[in-house]
C-alpha cells in the first residue's frame, strides 16, 4: 500500500514537472510573437507571425547562438581557482613567522565574519589546520582519503 503511494506521488511530480514545462514553452512562445508583431512590423515593416513561427525562431536563435554557454569554463574550473588561492595564500603564510600568521588569521576572520551559522567557523577551522600542513601535490590525496582506504 505504501509504495502505491510513493508511485502515485512520483508520478504526480513527472505531470507537475510535464505541465509546467508546457505552460513556460506556451509562455515564451507567446510573449515571443507578441514582442515581434509589437515591434518588427511597425520598425522594419516585416511580418506579423504566428505562435509557432515565434517558437520557430527561438529554435533558430538557440542553435545559431548556443544554450548558454558563453564562457566555456566548467565547475571544476571555478574550482580550481579557490584552489589556486589557497596555494597562494600557504605559500605567503610559510614565510611569515608565527605571530604574523596569527595577525593575517585573524585579519581574514574580520573581514570575512563568520558566515551564516557555526559549521562556518568550524570550516575555517579546518582550513587553518590545513595550512599548518606542508602543502599537497594536486594528485595525492589528503589524510582523510587515506584514512578511508
Amino acid at each position: 500500500m505504501r509504495n502505491d503511494f510513493r508511485r502515485s506521488r512520483k508520478g504526480l511530480h513527472i505531470l507537475k514537472f510535464i505541465m509546467m514545462g508546457a505552460a513556460f514553452i506556451l509562455a515564451i512562445g507567446f510573449v515571443t510573437m507578441t514582442l515581434w508583431n509589437c515591434l518588427i512590423p511597425d520598425l522594419f515593416h516585416g511580418p506579423v507571425i504566428t505562435f509557432w513561427q515565434a517558437l520557430g525562431l527561438l529554435l533558430l536563435g538557440k542553435l545559431l547562438f548556443g544554450w548558454h554557454n558563453h564562457h566555456n569554463r566548467s565547475w571544476e574550473d571555478k574550482w580550481a581557482r579557490g584552489r589556486e588561492w589557497k596555494a597562494k595564500l600557504r605559500e605567503k603564510m610559510a614565510h611569515m613567522t608565527p605571530e604574523e600568521q596569527a595577525r593575517v588569521r585573524e585579519q581574514l576572520r574580520n573581514r570575512c565574519g563568520r558566515g551564516f551559522g557555526s559549521s562556518r567557523r568550524e570550516g575555517w577551522e579546518r582550513y587553518w589546520s590545513d595550512m599548518d600542513e606542508a602543502p599537497r601535490k594536486p594528485d595525492e590525496p589528503n589524510k582523510d582519503e587515506q584514512a578511508t582506504s
